[in-house]
């Protein structure tokens, strides 16, 4: 018997709007069965890229939430053994939209607000020596991003091809 394969998807929580604004509970464990070993968020300006990340050992399932601005998130199916290998899924990131990741992603983000901060849940530590990333402009995925000149750590601008893993 073959194990479903995890596929991203939205995670659809309800919003209490008031005059105020609104509440929203983020992750609750009898909707999606999740071990969150720690919580980090970053900020990020306009036509910021961060990705597409993964780790090679020790992979990270995702939780994530737009606090301010809007994205368009990225997920790569890294799992060589899959059919699936190489697909890509995207998701327009927005405050009150929250993502999952599976661990078998690799992920990335665009950000396209003035101000933007993305909170993440991650299901295991961040092991430095065992990142890895893939090239966020890499012509096997056909991304596009829809930002014209990104702005991009040293690290993310030479992030070899999918062809590495």
């Amino acid at each position: 018997m073959h194990k479903k394969e995890e596929v991203p998807f939205v995670i659809n929580q309800k919003l209490y709007f008031d005059n105020r604004g609104f509440f929203q509970e983020l992750y609750l464990n009898k909707n999606i069965k999740f071990n969150c070993k720690f919580t980090a968020f970053s900020t990020s300006k306009k036509n910021v890229i961060r990705g597409l990340h993964y780790q090679i050992k020790k992979p990270q399932s995702k939780i994530l939430s737009l606090l301010l601005g809007r994205a368009l998130d990225i997920c790569v199916n890294i799992n060589i053994n899959s059919k699936n290998f190489g697909k890509v899924f995207k998701f327009i990131l927005e405050p009150g939209k929250i993502l999952y990741v599976p661990k078998t992603y690799a992920h990335g983000i665009g950000f396209y607000g003035e101000k933007n901060i993305l909170l993440y849940h991650l299901s295991e530590y961040r092991y430095v020596k065992y990142e890895r990333g893939i090239r966020y402009n890499d012509p096997k995925l056909g991304i596009k991003w829809n930002i014209k000149n990104p702005i991009l750590s040293k690290k993310d601008q030479n992030h070899p091809s999918i062809d590495s893993i």
